[in-house]
């Protein structure tokens, strides 16, 4: 069983400032954990293209995307709002981040691996269809979904999305979209407040009071998430893998563990192999205690990859 690791060093120049959580340290402590874990050497590592203008407008308007460009600074920072912000090497990150997703995509559908972890930033989740928002200019999972469905030709995908915050960006652009399946958890009532008031058919949203733990993660997965996926019978399946409920994460209030993400991984993997030939795709989103990020992407990627044995 193969699984791609993607990144880019550009990804690591993408700076919003000192004491910003969304760091470039994110990386290197994802990259630092699997290393140390022995996982990184079965992995197959892979440099993120950019992505195309076509590929973003799937999921985005064409307005934004040239707006996204036109803003862009030559030196500097903006700020798109309070909490997102670009420098000047912000655009080819975030279109690395994009492009990553892609190519991900295109590795699984065609065959050469059996699943991709795309360790880029910025983030993508709460990116809708034209705005930038909590850390996210372009929104990653949806361009991959998009592009699984327009341009391979698949019929139907799932978006698992186990971030703390709730993936509004993704929720925009697919509610009602028969093709694309949403499952998420999600701290509630807490940022973006959404999620819960009258979701589309096609999302599958459980929020979670501050203070659950893996309990209730479960219960989630169990009772909402497995049914609805089953039903769905997905073609290919998504991870929108934010790692900001771990307990030792004060971004927010849930209290999830290493071995968490390593349980939610496998529930997910059997689904898609059932249904979707194995094919996995996942995407970095939040995750800011810097050795709790490293150590739980160990326990998701471990599952991906079949070194959970």
């Amino acid at each position: 069983m193969t699984t791609a690791f993607i990144t880019h060093a550009d990804c690591l120049k993408h700076d919003m400032g000192y004491g910003h959580p969304e760091q470039p340290a994110r990386l290197t402590a994802i990259e630092d954990q699997l290393i140390a874990s022995g996982v990184e050497q079965y992995l197959q590592r892979h440099a993120a293209p950019l992505a195309l203008d076509e590929q973003l407008a799937r999921a985005h308007s064409i307005e934004y995307v040239r707006a996204v460009y036109e803003v862009a600074p030559s030196e500097g920072t903006v700020h798109l709002d309070p909490d997102t912000a670009m420098n000047p090497h912000s655009l080819d990150a975030a279109l690395r981040a994009a492009g990553a997703a892609v190519l991900a995509t295109d590795l699984v559908i065609g065959g050469k691996v059996d699943s991709a972890f795309c360790a880029v930033r910025p983030p993508g989740h709460h990116a809708c269809r034209s705005r930038p928002m909590g850390f996210c200019i372009f929104n990653n999972v949806a361009v991959a979904a998009l592009h699984a469905l327009e341009e391979h030709g698949l019929e139907r995908v799932a978006i698992v999305d186990f971030d703390v915050h709730h993936g509004n960006g993704t929720e925009d652009i697919f509610a009602d979209d028969e093709r694309v399946l949403m499952a998420s958890i999600f701290q509630h009532p807490y940022y973006p407040y959404s999620g819960v008031d009258n979701p589309a058919r096609n999302m599958h949203n459980v929020p979670l009071a501050a203070g659950t733990g893996g309990q209730g993660l479960r219960a989630a997965v169990e009772k909402v998430w497995l049914p609805a996926l089953e039903r769905f019978k997905p073609e290919m399946v998504f991870f929108s893998a934010g790692f900001d409920a771990h307990e030792e994460d004060d971004m927010a209030g849930l209290r999830f563990r290493d071995a968490d993400y390593g349980w939610v991984t496998e529930q997910v993997k059997a689904v898609a192999d059932r249904y979707a030939k194995g094919r996995i795709v996942s995407t970095l989103e939040g995750g800011y205690a810097l050795s709790a990020l490293g150590r739980s992407v160990v326990q998701h990627v471990r599952v991906l990859a079949g070194l959970n044995a």
